[in-house]
């Protein structure tokens, strides 16, 4: 199975546009509405379906007062026959929705997420991770005869098994968590304080609210800015918050108005990130080539200049033909750097250096700049 580990291909255009991704919500039913949609529609697709807790009346505390816990008409199914049956409906809406390369996502808890994985396996959806969602701030177990439930499961799963260059964003995960890869434990608290949609009572507005930071996660993770995301169950709009603020493009189905109304104030009072701070990471696998030649040729570097590592314990004379040489031997950078070493490879960019006004450089810095210019515009 082929995936996209990456931000954008070095030939594709930089991150820029002409106008900003649309964010809409639409009020309805969600499998109805979305079957208006044209197919293939969504680069990604996040769920946070009714989670049909099956609780036994009012849930208390020791003190006996009551928590506020899901129980709106929403989250209530007959029998596991009748949600089994809503959630083939609306995976099967979302898939049709799904371009090729799409991804889907779907959050849970111990009372669902296993009914809906294996409803997932047998409409064709592939399973490429179980993310624990481990809540720093878990809601404690009032009744004392459970462990305390800390943690949610999210389902991450491709179209189907032949899915292609789905979006993974490995290279950029993998440096923003001090270059150590990144794992399928999230510890992330649960939503409080300011982020909090509550009306002028104090009371939530809605009872699940998501964190944005789990959402953000998720969408840095397998998505690009300009992508467009999918969220069926729309609720307090966190989704499409994240999205804009993300620069992707976004799509909310909400059966409840009043949910759908306090949700679009949120995401229209969200100002998007700038654009330099969106713009996919790029692999040095991935940028423009940019031979040493071209260096000689601009004139960053003169033929006849010395370069050196960076312990001046080696040195190489640079040629007219952005060849190098060390005594009688003559090759490209890594070849030399690799000779003068004694060793069998060697990165001739990050191995040589350049003196200076202002000291040694890498000149590897000097590509870097020619890299820029080929971004640029």
């Amino acid at each position: 199975m082929g995936m996209s580990r990456r931000g954008a291909s070095s030939r594709a255009p930089r991150t820029h546009f002409e106008s900003a991704p649309s964010s809409r919500i639409v009020i309805g039913d969600c499998v109805a509405e979305m079957s208006k949609l044209p197919a293939g529609t969504a680069d990604l697709v996040f769920a946070d379906p009714p989670y049909n807790l099956q609780l036994q009346g009012d849930l208390k505390r020791p003190d006996d007062s009551r928590v506020d816990a899901v129980t709106d008409d929403w989250d209530k199914f007959a029998s596991f026959s009748a949600y089994d049956d809503f959630t083939r409906a609306w995976l099967l809406a979302c898939r049709r929705l799904m371009k090729p390369s799409a991804t889907l996502w779907v959050i849970g808890s111990y009372h669902n997420i296993f009914r809906v994985g294996a409803i997932m396996q047998d409409l064709g959806f592939w399973i490429l991770n179980d993310i624990i969602w481990r809540k720093s701030n878990p809601m404690p177990n009032f009744r004392g005869r459970r462990f305390t439930n800390a943690h949610e499961t999210l389902i991450w799963a491709a179209r189907d098994a032949n899915t292609k260059g789905y979006t993974f964003n490995y290279e950029a995960l993998k440096a923003a968590n001090e270059d150590v890869q990144a794992r399928s434990d999230w510890l992330i608290p649960l939503c409080t304080g300011e982020e909090r949609l509550k009306d002028k009572a104090g009371k939530k507005i809605h009872p699940t609210q998501k964190p944005e930071a789990l959402l953000a996660r998720v969408l840095l993770s397998s998505t690009k800015p300009g992508d467009t995301v999918i969220d069926p169950f729309n609720g307090s709009g966190t989704t499409g918050a994240v999205a804009k603020l993300l620069g992707r493009g976004y799509i909310g189905f909400e059966r409840d108005r009043t949910y759908a109304r306090e949700a679009q104030a949120r995401i229209a009072a969200i100002e998007p990130l700038p654009e330099a701070s969106l713009a996919p990471f790029m692999t040095a696998r991935q940028a423009p080539r940019v031979p040493f030649a071209e260096l000689v040729e601009r004139g960053m570097i003169k033929p006849g200049a010395k370069l050196v590592d960076a312990r001046k314990r080696h040195a190489a004379l640079v040629r007219a033909d952005g060849a190098l040489s060390s005594g009688d031997k003559v090759g490209s950078i890594h070849r030399i750097g690799a000779l003068v070493q004694g060793a069998d490879a060697c990165n001739g960019w990050t191995f040589w250096h350049i003196e200076t006004n202002t000291g040694l450089m890498c000149i590897d810095e000097m590509r870097a700049k020619i890299r820029a210019g080929m971004g640029a515009g």
